[in-house]
Formats: C-alpha cells, sequence, structure tokens
C-alpha cells in the first residue's frame, strides 16, 4: 500500500479534518455511461480519442530488420540482381 502524500500544507491540530479538506476525498460526480447524460461532446469532438479503426494519425511501423541503408543496397543488388521487390521493402522504412 502506498502512503498518500498531502497537498494542503501542514497538518497541526486535527490530522482528520485536514485530511477531508484534500482533494483525496473531494466531492466526484459519476458520470453516465448509458442512457441519458451519457453523451460526451469532448470525447466524440476531440482528437487523440484513440479509436482502432482510425488510421488516418497512425504511422506504420517497420521492423528495423527491414531497414537498410542505400549503399548496402547497391552493394547487394549489383551481385543479385533480383532483388527488386527487396528494394520496395527498403524504400518503405525510409
Amino acid at each position: 500500500m502506498s502512503k498518500y502524500q498531502h497537498t494542503k500544507g501542514q497538518i497541526r491540530d486535527n490530522a482528520i479534518q485536514a485530511l477531508l479538506h484534500d482533494p483525496l476525498f473531494r466531492q466526484r460526480i459519476e458520470q453516465k455511461q448509458k442512457g441519458k447524460g451519457s453523451f460526451k461532446r469532448k470525447e466524440k469532438h476531440g482528437k487523440g480519442t484513440g479509436w482502432e479503426g482510425s488510421d488516418k494519425k497512425a504511422s506504420y511501423h517497420c521492423p528495423s530488420a527491414f531497414i537498410v541503408n542505400k549503399t548496402a543496397f547497391v552493394a547487394a543488388y549489383s551481385l543479385y540482381p533480383g532483388v527488386l521487390l527487396f528494394q520496395q521493402i527498403a524504400d518503405f522504412g525510409q
């Protein structure tokens, strides 16, 4: 169990009363998940919502095994000229 860091200055007279006025015990309103009052406009129109289907802002991850510098590729291409498909994979990584 972690120790709570009190944020309201020094506790002098009444430690329980000081903790009750701390943000730890502030009143919170529970948001509805379904039904009336559950619509969250900020989440609907906000950026960075993290939907899985949204592919507009995602950057494609290319494994480091496919990233090849140009000089190594030119040397390999001169030895094996049939590696045209490998060139497309190497250009995708850069």
